[in-house]
């Protein structure tokens, strides 16, 4: 399968991120110029963002049948498996698969997360508390009414 290299961003490859549905694995990989230009020729969305040219590789957390789809493998520069969040600016490298499809809406095409490889990380680390902002405990969701 077809690798590229890249820099982290909102990396979310064992658990998924639930920030819109479906729930999906995910990165967000700042490409060099050359890479962007690569991936744009092949007819794959590149975006333009304020930390360089940006590729959005991922993969549904459950299959349309709703079975559950594997969890992308995340390994280490020595290829032995990782657990940890990664941090944004981490060194990669992205297995992925392509995929097209024509339907009601047109014509698209997009790249399957399968793994990742950390070649340098930065672990993640969140700087407040999920409510904190809010003067929340983080352990009490029945804290917060609306």
């Amino acid at each position: 399968m077809p690798l590229v290299k890249g820099k982290s961003m909102w990396s979310f490859i064992t658990t998924p991120s639930h920030k819109f549905p479906p729930p999906t694995y995910q990165i967000t990989l700042l490409v060099d110029d050359e890479t962007a230009d690569e991936f744009s020729k092949q007819g794959f969305k590149v975006k333009d963002t304020d930390d360089g040219k940006a590729l959005f590789i991922k993969r549904w957390a459950t299959r349309k049948d709703g079975t559950p789809n594997p969890v992308p493998k995340l390994i280490d520069a020595d290829k032995e498996p990782l657990n940890v969040a990664i941090g944004n600016g981490s060194d990669v490298v992205v297995q992925y698969r392509t995929w097209e499809v024509t339907n009601e809406f047109g014509f698209h095409k997009g790249l399957e997360l399968q793994a990742v490889q950390v070649l340098n990380l930065i672990e993640y680390n969140p700087t407040t508390a999920d409510g904190e902002e809010l003067g929340l405990d983080s352990t009490n969701d029945s804290e917060l009414e609306f």
